[in-house]
């Protein structure tokens, strides 16, 4: 089967155009989102996250399984419904669908509420597709495809989705002395990468207003941080530039949270050593994949006081960058772990690749029991 879809995907950006392979694409990445969740809790019982943290990590995760679940109705019936579209991933190194998809729906949210107003009901619909099954004996397709897309709109509707731009949303922690603490979160669907993008920023408020309460401030703190919400800039880039035009704005600590990649030896196509994990596992395909989540992390070290004109003067973080590859990655520490199976793990055990004995690994046991290991 494995080879089958590889023989369907021929570039990096590919379309799924088969029910089966589609419905099956959809189906590892519910899996995989139910274990996101345990991985982020594993975090917090570590004491890298905070409960807070945890919560608001756990907000976009289930946005992500929220976001795949909307496009497996809208893609219910690929190669099958007439004028029934296809999914488009990027199989190499990301594994998820394309950022395009991401945009497509936003647009197909503003208009959600005028597609559903124009189509039958759940119920007319199935009465409808029984009728033909009865009385026609005919495949109801087109009436699938219909029930498919207002599936497709109702999730729309209902919310909760990771949107291709997650606007920046602010959580009060305390206030310590004369500044306010909050936690700064935001979300982006990478478009250089094709993954989703998760941003936390401890943040201190020395302004006359509350943050969030400064119609001022606020909004250009939000435009500013969604500009800046490129892969390619490092987070250095992103927090020294942020706390230089913000001068009552504190950034103490910006961390980067990169969903994927997503790999597996059915959808994707992979270098290195774990190309040859997944292809000699042999595993099935609930156990045909591993995905990567990457930790970038800044930390300020300490506040020195600078020229701020002829007059003035205003605090600047110093940050503290890692010894060994922190001028080049622009971060006090970068964590590279791996979430998978237990039969590609122990494919991995057995190679013991160089690439990955550092790498942090999650291990997926039965019942989805995740267990910490390197």
């Amino acid at each position: 089967m494995a080879s089958e879809v590889k023989d369907q995907l021929t570039s990096d950006h590919a379309e799924l155009y088969d029910t089966l392979v589609a419905r099956r694409y959809f189906a590892k990445f519910s899996r995989i989102s139910g274990h996101l969740g345990r991985v982020a809790a594993e975090f917090e019982a570590e004491g890298r996250l905070n409960r807070t943290e945890t919560r608001l990590l756990g907000h976009y995760l289930t946005a992500v399984a929220t976001t795949f679940q909307a496009l497996s109705h809208k893609y219910l019936m690929t190669g099958r419904g007439e004028g029934a579209a296809r999914l488009t991933i990027d199989r190499h190194e990301s594994g998820f669908p394309v950022a395009q998809e991401l945009m497509t729906m936003a647009v197909d949210a503003q208009q959600a509420a005028r597609h559903l107003g124009g189509m039958p009901s759940e119920v007319e619909l199935k009465d409808r597709m029984v009728r033909t099954i009865v009385g026609d004996l005919e495949i109801p397709t087109a009436l699938q495809f219909a029930l498919s897309q207002r599936y497709y709109y109702e999730a729309l509707t209902a919310g909760g989705i990771f949107w291709a731009r997650n606007d920046p949303d602010v959580q009060w922690i305390a206030t310590e002395g004369e500044r306010r603490h909050y936690l700064v979160h935001w979300a982006v669907w990478d478009t250089q990468i094709n993954l989703p993008v998760v941003y936390l920023m401890d943040l201190q408020d020395s302004g006359r207003k509350p943050l969030p309460n400064d119609e001022g401030r606020w909004p250009q703190a939000q435009a500013a941080l969604i500009a800046q919400s490129i892969g390619g800039l490092k987070l250095l880039t992103i927090a020294t530039g942020f706390d230089k035009d913000f001068s009552d704005l504190h950034p103490k600590r910006l961390r980067r949270i990169i969903l994927g990649p997503m790999y597996s030896a059915g959808f994707t196509l992979q270098s290195g050593p774990i190309s040859k994990v997944l292809e000699d596992a042999k595993a099935p395909d609930e156990e045909d994949w591993a995905l990567v989540w990457t930790v970038e992390d800044l930390v300020s070290e300490r506040e020195e006081d600078v020229d701020n004109g002829w007059f003035s003067s205003a605090k600047r973080q110093i940050y503290k960058l890692d010894g060994l590859t922190g001028a080049d990655s622009g971060t006090t520490r970068t964590e590279r772990m791996i979430i998978v199976p237990e039969r590609p793990y122990q494919v991995m055990v057995e190679q013991n690749p160089a690439g990955f004995r550092d790498l942090r690994k999650f291990v997926v046991g039965a019942g989805g029991r995740i267990i910490p290991t390197r």
